[in-house]
């Protein structure tokens, strides 16, 4: 309003008083303008605060769940630049052929129904930040599960990219991820061989899981082992485990799977060794989508209600890549990423020492 009236003063030119006037009107009304409008601001603050402390649990444990679950739907909600920045940030190793970065737990490495921000959607503007605004797009070498975080390879190039897929493919990367499962295997060390297949599972609420697929039963009769006929459409699947800690209801395990076959590692240690992830809601039970069933003694040691076990996370985390380097391939690139906070909190609420290497 101010500026209209400067504006109509100096083309019509009235009196000197007039004009004076006009500017202290239009004085008065923006600074009340200026005061309802910090009043209003803080009104609305005061009332998300309001609204944050009655949503937020007091518990501790139940208040970083729900950090979490705010922090996975805050990344597919924020701007395409503001991801890649976030990804920046998260750089673990870097040279003239790789990138390689800590994934978030919540974010997807592709789009898909629902999704609304994935890492192959950021990877050029993530280049550009990098190397420049003539930068080629980064390259996916391998994936992640959206709930799984840790170390996660791409490549400044399309050559690069395909040698190392080819790597996986041919199995000479050695993968250790770090778990939190509920329960004991048995024994503490040792290797699950048994093939994967999906199926759908019929229930109430029909939906497709990967399941164990053995070619190997126990006859019902004498308790000895019998092959049975393999399925053609089951994947191979080895996975060596060790335990790093336990307590009394859950353990800290390193798990290096051999081969790559969608939700591997979730299933053999749901199905083959019985002992699920800790927030594996999908592979808690087969017959039914619902959330794990958690032991007393955990339930305790957490600090939760069986009824909020639903919010727990998947504590999968791939902590180490190691790849073969050089033109022969005599050389070896380890790449480490501790686990995150919401990994480590649990650790330490359940008693479970995390190695410091």
């Amino acid at each position: 309003m101010a500026a209209l009236g400067r504006v109509g003063l100096r083309l019509w030119g009235p009196a000197p008083a007039l004009s004076q006037g006009l500017r202290a009107v239009s004085t008065i009304h923006g600074a009340a303008a200026d005061v309802r409008a910090e009043q209003l601001a803080e009104k609305l603050r005061a009332q998300q605060r309001e609204e944050q402390k009655q949503e937020d649990p007091k518990d501790p444990v139940s208040r970083r769940v729900r950090e979490l679950a705010r922090l996975s739907k805050q990344l597919q909600r924020v701007h395409p630049n503001v991801l890649a920045k976030a990804l920046k940030q998260r750089i673990l190793y870097q040279n003239k052929e790789l990138v390689v970065i800590d994934k978030p737990y919540g974010l997807p490495v592709h789009g898909g129904p629902g999704i609304q921000n994935c890492i192959t959607d950021v990877l050029p503007i993530l280049a550009k930040m990098l190397d420049g605004m003539k930068a080629e797009p980064l390259h996916l070498c391998h994936r992640l599960d959206k709930e799984t975080t840790g170390v996660m390879v791409l490549a400044r190039d399309k050559d690069t990219a395909h040698r190392i897929q080819c790597l996986f493919k041919t199995r000479q990367v050695e993968k250790k991820y770090w778990t939190i499962s509920v329960g004991l295997p048995v024994p503490s060390e040792g290797l699950v061989d048994i093939p994967i297949v999906e199926k759908e599972v019929q229930s109430h609420q029909s939906h497709y899981k990967m399941t164990l697929a053995p070619n190997y039963r126990v006859s019902p009769e004498n308790g000895k082992m019998v092959k049975v006929r393999r399925n053609r459409d089951a994947h191979s699947a080895v996975t060596r485990y060790r335990v790093l800690a336990s307590s009394a209801s859950c353990s800290l395990l390193e798990l290096q799977p051999i081969t790559g076959v969608k939700h591997q590692l979730r299933v053999h240690l749901a199905y083959g060794l019985g002992c699920p992830i800790l927030g594996d809601h999908k592979y808690a039970h087969w017959n039914r989508l619902a959330p794990q069933k958690l032991p007393e003694h955990a339930l305790k040691r957490l600090g939760l209600d069986q009824a909020k076990v639903r919010h727990l996370p998947l504590h999968l985390h791939a902590h180490q890549l190691t790849l073969p380097t050089g033109t022969s391939g005599d050389r070896q690139l380890h790449l480490v990423c501790r686990p995150p906070r919401f990994f480590t909190n649990t650790s330490k609420r359940l008693k479970l020492e995390i190695p410091e290497k």
